[in-house]
């Protein structure tokens, strides 16, 4: 259902671009406008279920928003230039015309909001906990006094635990969520924590399916964000693309698809977000 969309949507694309150049001259080529050959979309390639590379070929939730907006925008599958996005290179990548989108789990915040623009948001995530699928003592932090939880080095996640929780938590930092998944299928490890749909992702991998779960009860909220270029034109006709997918249901289907297997279900308190940020 979800390729039969997107291709109708690459076939509406073609069709406004050869009207278009049968029209004479389509002015600038700036991101966006349906005009340039390409639009380069700045994605993760490490994380399962939201940007992952499978040699070449790219998957995940992010990746799917990705492409529904650049079909929006005029856009095929075949012009979109993927490019590896990590996070501590996000705002420069953008602030040098690198890429003309982000979609890469990127919060929304004032700080960032001094060096780029933003539309969306896109999805709300909360920082939640990942646990062995039989484990039924864990339920939230309040159930982490005296447990081993493992998050990321130098990640906001593994900030929280030790601003709020450091002296009841034994918390071990690991390079990267694999590794941390990893240290509890042996053992050593209680839980992991981060966003609950990067815990859903990493859950939902063929090695991982039926082996974890996510508790479900998030305690912090992280809205993620299209990162563009400050001043952008592009950020209505984005959030209107957001918005299209959310009402026709393809939102929805993306994030069941992309998290099958891991035990999720989104917070509907907080989702499906309403795209309003353009600053």
């Amino acid at each position: 259902m979800r390729k039969t969309r997107y291709a109708a949507a690459a076939m509406a694309a073609a069709a406004a671009l050869t009207l278009s150049a049968c029209g004479g001259d389509s002015g600038s080529d700036s991101a966006g406008s349906g005009d340039a050959e390409q639009i380069r979309v700045g994605i993760k390639f490490d994380q399962p279920g939201l940007g992952f590379d499978e040699g070449g070929s790219y998957s995940g939730f992010d990746v799917d928003v990705a492409k529904y907006v650049a079909g929006e925008l005029g856009y095929s599958e075949d012009q979109i230039e993927w490019i590896e996005t990590p996070s501590a290179q996000r705002e420069n990548m953008l602030e040098n015309d690198q890429v003309d989108m982000i979609f890469a789990t990127y919060s929304i915040t004032d700080t960032r909001k001094e060096k780029v623009g933003f539309a969306g948001p896109y999805f709300v995530a909360g920082q939640d906990l990942l646990v062995r699928s039989d484990n039924t003592d864990i339920k939230g932090p309040e159930d982490l006094n005296g447990k081993n939880l493992c998050s990321v080095t130098g990640s906001t996640s593994a900030q929280k635990i030790k601003d709020t929780l450091a002296s009841e938590v034994n918390l071990m930092e690991q390079p990267s969520y694999a590794e941390c998944v990893t240290a509890m299928q042996g053992g050593s490890i209680d839980a992991v924590t981060t966003d609950d749909i990067i815990l859903a992702g990493l859950a939902s991998t063929e090695a991982n399916k039926g082996q974890f779960k996510v508790v479900g009860n998030t305690f912090s909220e992280e809205q993620y964000g299209v990162g563009i270029q400050k001043g952008s034109d592009k950020c209505e006709d984005i959030n209107a693309a957001i918005q299209k997918m959310i009402d026709d249901g393809a939102w929805e289907e993306a994030i069941k698809a992309n998290t099958e297997g891991a035990d999720y279900t989104f917070n509907a308190s907080l989702n499906p977000p309403t795209p309003a940020d353009c600053a």
